[in-house]
């Protein structure tokens, strides 16, 4: 009779337990189901199109940037280092006396390197001159410099170079404030991608909806300022002196990349 009873109670706890696995797998089982069949539904995307409009602003410059420095070779470091100092105190005085202020100089780098001579014939070291490892150390120290007076440019390299820069790296000529004109070559810019938008959609029998996206491109060929006005100082040896300069026109030319829905 107790063999019964415990018989009965073991065949009731197995019931209950295959009661409760079927409705786990009722409520979870068919869920999972139901959700990994909605993740595998097909997304459908909107049809669009996406092309990129340019727009080009043509304006006159108002500064220009160049780098001037000085450069000595000498046998000795504390030498060359003290000649580059004197050299171009002279060179920042004659700056500020030529009309550039102080606060459109900045120092743009300070170098120092050894030249070794290294001769693979035999020297005769009682000869003075003949040591196999010469040592010249170089020295230079430059500067960025902002000209506000285009029309000014000549007579402060002519400065620069009599007070002793021997080294002036190119002219190069931009906009104080371009905000404005990045405005005007945006605007431009939209309309340029509209037009072509409107080109693909009509050869694709659709219509141009609203803008989804724009962006705009950064980089090559994106905000960028370009034109014939590249132009260049001679170091002024051999009596020479800064060589004629044109400021010309500049181009601003901005890019965007635009994304239309079509209809």
């Amino acid at each position: 009779m107790l063999q019964n009873k415990r018989f009965v109670g073991i065949s009731s706890v197995v019931a209950s337990l295959i009661l409760i696995a079927a409705i786990l797998v009722a409520q979870f089982g068919v869920g999972s189901t139901a959700a990994q069949a909605q993740t595998t539904t097909p997304t459908v995307l909107p049809q669009s199109v996406t092309v990129v409009g340019e727009g080009s602003v043509s304006i006159e410059p108002d500064i220009a940037n160049t780098t001037i420095g000085v450069e000595v070779v000498r046998p000795g470091i504390q030498e060359a280092v003290a000649e580059v100092r004197e050299l171009m105190d002279a060179v920042l005085t004659a700056l500020q006396e030529a009309g550039v202020a102080e606060e459109d100089i900045q120092t743009s780098g300070f170098n120092i390197w050894a030249e070794r001579n290294y001769s693979p014939m035999p020297v005769d070291t009682t000869r003075e001159g003949d040591n196999q490892d010469q040592v010249r150390y170089h020295v230079s120290n430059n500067v960025q410099v902002i000209i506000r007076d285009l029309d000014n440019i000549e007579d402060v390299l002519n400065a620069a170079i009599e007070a002793g820069a021997n080294n002036i790296y190119g002219v190069n000529f931009s906009l104080s404030d371009p905000t404005v004109i990045e405005s005007e070559a945006r605007e431009k810019a939209v309309a340029n991608a509209r037009a072509k938008a409107e080109e693909l959609a009509q050869l694709t029998d659709t219509e141009l909806g609203g803008v989804i996206s724009i962006s705009e491109v950064i980089g090559q060929g994106g905000g960028y300022f370009g034109g014939n006005f590249a132009a260049s100082a001679r170091d002024g040896l051999g009596g020479g002196g800064a060589g004629p300069i044109a400021p010309g026109q500049l181009k601003l030319t901005m890019q965007l990349q635009i994304t239309y829905a079509l209809q």
